[in-house]
């Protein structure tokens, strides 16, 4: 159940907020800043590229790595793949991962490590590999961890994970919002030296500022009535969203924003892109899901008894290819079914701008429902 008294208590918000996922997310726009000077005093401004690789693979642990593989793939395009190595093992446990390169990589390929622990034998391991095949490697990962030693002995570059002080006292969790700024932010600034995408540093500059503009938006102090993260928080609570996205640089948002929300919420949800979400949902739509698929709702103990489990569609826009929208017959697919509706769409920008909003935004409302849920 979610508390929706406490989403208008920012101290007590506070207090619930054990894991620093709150400040996190209201620091994003500070985390870019600090990763993107890390990443310049660890030499990336400097370096002088003999080409384009022909692919880039990235590898690293949970669903941080997973949203930066998505959102370097989606920004780089079809010109450099770019292809996250999925990792095996009996347990999701950095002793237990392993990594392995694909037969087809070498020197003309990069490896790029994205990990918030770097105490992963395997990511050492993968670094070594690529190095005895001639393939670059680039890391991000905490200082001073084992995998900084073993980047150091592949030749590779090594930019420190930018780790504000409170969270160093426990495991990071993957889907944090300070967590996915610290391992992309670096990335982003190599690929662009490289030319794989733009990002130059008044790019991720605007991207802070973009950061921070939402944190005034969104953050605990201002109250749920005129803040679009904590109104879509509210009414995702006892729901089931269904992410529909329409435009290239939604895609990756809405993804991330389903992981963040199973893994800070423990909210489940499934996404999808439109045109195609329009087929691919319309059955739970149509099913028990929708809202008007238990007509006895209304007699129920509202005390007593649990609500029942409806869809919710979350509609996340930006700018969709061609001019062409589907969001009309999102809507009319809807509201047919009397399934609500929630919609969020950035404010003009250049892409990296729009991206970030699109998941500071989310990022927001996942850490509000995580925080003012009970059990």
């Amino acid at each position: 159940m979610l508390d929706e008294s406490l989403l208008d208590a920012p101290e007590e918000l506070s207090e619930a907020d054990h894991r620093g996922l709150l400040r996190g997310a209201a620091e994003a726009g500070a985390r870019v800043r600090t990763a993107a000077r890390h990443a310049a005093e660890a030499g990336v401004n400097d370096l002088k590229p003999d080409g384009r690789p022909r692919a880039v693979i990235i590898a690293g642990p949970g669903a941080a790595a997973t949203t930066v593989a998505d959102l370097l793939g989606t920004l780089v395009g079809p010109g450099s793949p770019v292809t996250r190595l999925t990792p095996t093992g009996v347990a999701p446990a950095a002793g237990a991962l392993r990594w392995e390169l694909p037969g087809w990589v070498g020197s003309v390929d990069l490896l790029l490590i994205a990990t918030p622990d770097g105490t992963e034998p395997g990511l050492g391991l993968l670094a070594e590999s690529a190095y005895r095949r001639g393939c670059t490697v680039a890391a991000v990962a905490p200082a001073g961890t084992p995998l900084a030693e073993a980047v150091a002995g592949a030749h590779g570059l090594f930019v420190p994970l930018a780790v504000a002080p409170y969270e160093q006292d426990e495991p990071l969790a993957a889907s944090a919002p300070g967590v996915l700024w610290a391992l992309l932010t670096p990335l982003l600034a190599l690929l662009d030296r490289i030319g794989l995408l733009l990002a130059p540093p008044d790019a991720l500059e605007k991207v802070a500022d973009r950061l921070d503009q939402v944190a005034e938006r969104c953050g605990p102090a201002i109250a749920t009535y005129s803040n679009p993260a904590k109104t879509l928080a509210a009414e995702l609570a006892d729901a089931l969203p269904l992410v529909w996205t329409e435009g290239v640089s939604a895609g990756p948002a809405g993804r991330r924003f389903a992981a963040a929300l199973a893994e800070l919420s423990g909210i489940p949800a499934v996404v999808a892109e439109l045109p195609e979400a329009l087929a691919a949902h319309s059955a739970l739509l149509a099913g028990p899901l929708a809202a008007s698929a238990d007509p006895d709702d209304f007699f129920r103990d509202r005390v007593e008894e649990p609500p029942a489990l409806h869809a919710r569609v979350v509609l996340l826009r930006d700018r969709p290819i061609g001019g062409l929208t589907a969001a009309p017959g999102a809507r009319d697919l809807a509201l047919s079914h009397d399934t609500p509706i929630s919609e969020l769409e950035p404010e003009p920008g250049a892409e990296l701008e729009t991206l970030a909003e699109l998941i500071a935004m989310t990022d927001f409302a996942a850490v509000y429902l995580a925080l003012a849920t009970r059990a």
